[in-house]
């Protein structure tokens, strides 16, 4: 790989000759003595690694042991140990730690830091989702949360506001595109397409949050690679008449954002999708084309009555999304094509999403079900009905739509939709839910769509006698 120029807690470095799947937080351990950031589980789930990552979109938190030094071109990188002052002066985040108490052990600690720095720094007070992505075993939240909150109020410290001030030409190499016969740039989706037309077998890498397990865990050659971060023309969300039009490359945590009033039901499945720095790198496209059958993006999609947009070299192609996805990890992608974006409505009023997981924060779904109906006059005249977690693509209950269109809105209808699923789905058994229990508990989903169109409350985080 040719030479990557990033900012290191201020200050500009340059790396060579190293692997392009080398992980940002072996690179700071073994070459650079920052040991300061751990490895915990080395797959993005424990947020031991944490670090703060800025570029013009602004900063954010992320994982350092899924995360790839090319990744880093042009950007600044701030450990925990650029967290405090360049004369030593603590961070406000962590004085408050000291004070409240928010460290035991210790090796969490830096991680939380770092989170908590970043949520400080964007103004962010939603202490428990922030923290989502911070696992601690020793002192339990209670006093790192009161740690966030008692600094809330608090002015940014003026160092973590160098890393917004830097310009790409003061750090960056220069050096884009074809940077190495195994390691690919793309600045935008023309250049992907010619290069990925004659590479087909490579290995495409946009957030790297599924792609860096395949290192980390199954030490897997993934050259040649494509890093696909560069390429802006991907990353846009756009209203196109009645419809919006979202390219591969947003992120969850940007499409979080515009579904917040656009489709809430939607934005609060997002807000579920694992953590806030897994968010930050995971893009919608990169959950699409994974074709994982428990990926929580898909069957709200689905249930919105998406398009997908695919191209190959000069060709683009456009097919509904669930057609994409043909048996267990097998979509009707050709060699060399790729996940362009992906289209819906911007409008679904009765849009319902519905997570089931043994946690609330940071876990994948046992079963995820997406309700879509309209009712006219008291009956159902159109219905989209998708789950993830029930077959071995994200699949559409077409037995139990049938069962509702042309019929009353009533808990009749609804009862029989939901018995109508048996014929729908013959779920798995695995480590996260029996093939039975998989079953009751998306017929219960139909249900509960019922009695939430109707009003009732059924925020699962709300108890009510």
């Amino acid at each position: 790989m040719s030479e990557i120029a990033f900012l290191l807690n201020g200050t500009p470095v340059r790396v060579a000759d190293v692997s392009p799947t080398r992980t940002l937080l072996d690179w700071l351990r073994e070459d650079r003595g920052l040991c300061g950031t751990k490895e915990g589980c080395n797959e993005g789930d424990c947020g031991a690694c944490t670090v703060m990552v800025t570029d013009a979109a602004g900063s954010k938190a992320l994982n350092a042991c899924i995360l790839f030094l090319p990744q880093l071109d042009g950007k600044a990188v701030r450990t925990v140990e650029g967290i405090a002052g360049p004369e030593g002066a603590l961070h406000p985040v962590q004085e408050a730690m000291i004070t409240h108490h928010g460290s035991q052990c210790g090796f969490c600690t830096p991680g939380f830091v770092v989170s908590m720095a970043v949520a400080h720094l964007n103004g962010r007070t939603d202490h428990d989702d922030q923290l989502a992505g911070n696992l601690c075993r020793c002192t339990g939240y209670a006093p790192i949360v009161r740690a966030a909150e008692s600094v809330a109020s608090q002015p940014v410290p003026d160092w973590m506001k160098d890393d917004a001030d830097f310009r790409l030409a003061e750090v960056s190499s220069g050096v884009r595109g074809q940077t190495a016969p195994d390691a690919f740039r793309p600045q935008d989706s023309d250049e992907l397409a010619d290069w990925y037309l004659a590479n087909p077998d490579a290995t495409l890498i946009a957030g790297a949050t599924d792609v860096g397990l395949w290192v980390t865990k199954q030490l897997r050659d993934l050259s040649p690679v494509a890093f696909l971060n560069g390429m802006k023309d991907l990353q846009h969300i756009e209203r196109r008449g009645d419809a919006v039009h979202v390219g591969a490359g947003v992120t969850i945590t940007d499409l979080y954002e515009a579904m917040r009033r656009m489709h809430p039901s939607f934005a609060e499945l997002l807000r579920r999708y694992a953590s806030v720095q897994i968010r930050n790198a995971a893009t919608i496209g990169g959950n699409i084309a994974n074709g994982s059958p428990i990926g929580d993006g898909p069957p709200a999609l689905i249930a919105l009555g998406a398009t997908l947009h695919l191209r190959r070299g000069d060709e683009l192609r456009s097919l509904p999304l669930e057609r994409f996805f043909l048996e267990y990890r097998r979509q009707d992608r050709q060699p060399g094509e790729f996940v362009a974006g992906v289209s819906f409505p911007d409008h679904a009023p009765t849009l319902r999403c519905y997570k089931l997981s043994k946690r609330f924060d940071q876990d994948i779904s046992a079963v995820c079900g997406c309700f879509n109906l309209t009712v006219e006059d008291g009956r159902v005249t159109a219905a989209r009905i998708a789950f993830g977690g029930m077959a071995g693509v994200p699949k559409r209950a077409a037995l139990a739509e049938s069962a509702l269109v042309g019929k009353p809105w009533d808990l009749a209808t609804a009862g029989a939709a939901a018995e109508a699923m048996a014929g729908d789905f013959t779920p798995l058994s695995d480590m996260r839910a029996s093939a039975a229990y998989r079953l009751r508990t998306a017929q219960n989903m139909m249900m509960r769509y019922f009695h939430d169109l109707a009003g009732v409350a059924v925020d699962v985080l709300r108890v009510t006698p």
